[in-house]
C-alpha cells in the first residue's frame, strides 16, 4: 500500500500493533478546573534535560487549554485502572469526580494508584499533521512500582493476567486454541455437527509463536496473534486450555471455514467449552467490550478487558 492510497483505518491498525502504555493527561484551565484526557501516544525524550512528549489531536477539546498552559501531568495508568482510561475517553461531565486525585506541586491533577507520574512544565509545542507534540520538561515525578496498564490493538492487556495464564497452565496437558478472526467471522474446524476451533498441542517453544506457526499452516493465511482469551481446566479431557485471539489475513482459508460468530449454532459444537466460547465471543463482539475467562469447562470469571480506543 502506498502513500497515495492508504486506508486511514487501515494505517491506525497497523500503528496499533506497537504495545503502548496508557496514560491521562492533566492540567488547569484559566478559571482553575480540572481537565484530562486519555492517552497512549507517551514516550520519554531525554534525561539531560528531563523531557518527555505526548501528543495531542488538533479536533481535541482540550486543544486551546493543552497547548496555551505552562504546565501539565501525565498519569501513567497502573493495570487495574481500566475505568480510569475510559473515563477519560469519553466525554463524561465530571471526569474527575470517579477518580481520587490530588493538587500536584504545580497544580496539576495527579492520580492515586497509578504507575507512576509525571509533572511538567511545558517546553515546546511542535506542529505535526493533524496533531501537536507536547514536549515537557519534568519538574517531579513519582513511581509507585506498580504494573503499568498495556494497550495494543485496540485492547488492553495486563502483565498479571498473562502471569496467571502460564500459571494456570503450569501443570497437565496444555491445549492451545485461537478464536482466528477475519473481518469480524471467526474460524472453525469440523463438519456442521462437530465444529470446533483450532488447536493443537504445544510441548516446547514459544507458544505463541507455535501457535502462530499451526495456525498459518493450517489455513494457508499470514496469522497474529493477539491477547489471552480463556484460560481454563476441562474436566472432561483432562486438559488445561489456552485460547488466544488471532487475527488472519486476507485471502481463503485451505482448511475451516470462517463463520459469522452471531450466526453459528452453539449446538453444532464440539464441547460445551467451545459453544460457550462462541455465544460470549458473539456477545463481546456486539458490545465491544473483550475480556479474559479464567475457570473450567462450566464454571469461572471474566475479567474485563474493555476495548474502547483511547481518544485525544
Amino acid at each position: 500500500m502506498t502513500a497515495q492510497t492508504f486506508d486511514p483505518r487501515a494505517l491506525r491498525d497497523a500503528f496499533g500493533a506497537f504495545p503502548t502504555g496508557v496514560t491521562v493527561v492533566t492540567t488547569r484551565d484559566a478559571g482553575g478546573k480540572p481537565i484530562g484526557f486519555t492517552a497512549n501516544s507517551f514516550t520519554s525524550v531525554s534525561l539531560d534535560p528531563p523531557l518527555l512528549l505526548v501528543c495531542l489531536a488538533k479536533t481535541s477539546r482540550n486543544y486551546a487549554t493543552m497547548t496555551g498552559t505552562g504546565h501539565f501531568a501525565v498519569n501513567v495508568l497502573s493495570e487495574s485502572q481500566k475505568d480510569v482510561s475510559n473515563t477519560f475517553a469519553r466525554p463524561v461531565e465530571d471526569r474527575f469526580a470517579a477518580v481520587d486525585w490530588q493538587s500536584g506541586e504545580s497544580g496539576c491533577p495527579v492520580f492515586s494508584n497509578v504507575a507512576a507520574f509525571f509533572e511538567c512544565a511545558m517546553h515546546e509545542v511542535v506542529e505535526a499533521g493533524d496533531h501537536v507534540v507536547l514536549v515537557g520538561r519534568v519538574t517531579s515525578f513519582g513511581n509507585s512500582g506498580l504494573n503499568g496498564l498495556g494497550y495494543a490493538r485496540g485492547g488492553y492487556f495486563t502483565p498479571t493476567l498473562a502471569a496467571r495464564a502460564v500459571s494456570a497452565a503450569s501443570e497437565g496437558n496444555i491445549e492451545f486454541a485461537a478464536v482466528l478472526e477475519q473481518h469480524g467471522d471467526i474460524l472453525l474446524v469440523g463438519d456442521d455437527r462437530s465444529l470446533d476451533l483450532p488447536s493443537c498441542e504445544i510441548s516446547d517453544g514459544n507458544p505463541t509463536e507455535v501457535l502462530a506457526d499451526y495456525l498459518e499452516e493450517l489455513t494457508g493465511l499470514p496469522v497474529t496473534i493477539g491477547f489471552l482469551y480463556s484460560v481454563y481446566e476441562d474436566k472432561t479431557d483432562g486438559r488445561q486450555h489456552i485460547v488466544y485471539r488471532a487475527i488472519a489475513g486476507e485471502g481463503t482459508a485451505k482448511a475451516g471455514r470462517f463463520f459469522p460468530s452471531s450466526r453459528i449454532d452453539p449446538t453444532a459444537a464440539r464441547s460445551k467449552a467451545t459453544a460457550d466460547i462462541i455465544r460470549r465471543f458473539a456477545l463481546e463482539s456486539s458490545i465491544g467490550n473483550f475480556g479474559v475467562y479464567f475457570g473450567n469447562e462450566t464454571e469461572g470469571r471474566v475479567h474485563s478487558n474493555a476495548m474502547k480506543e483511547t481518544r485525544r
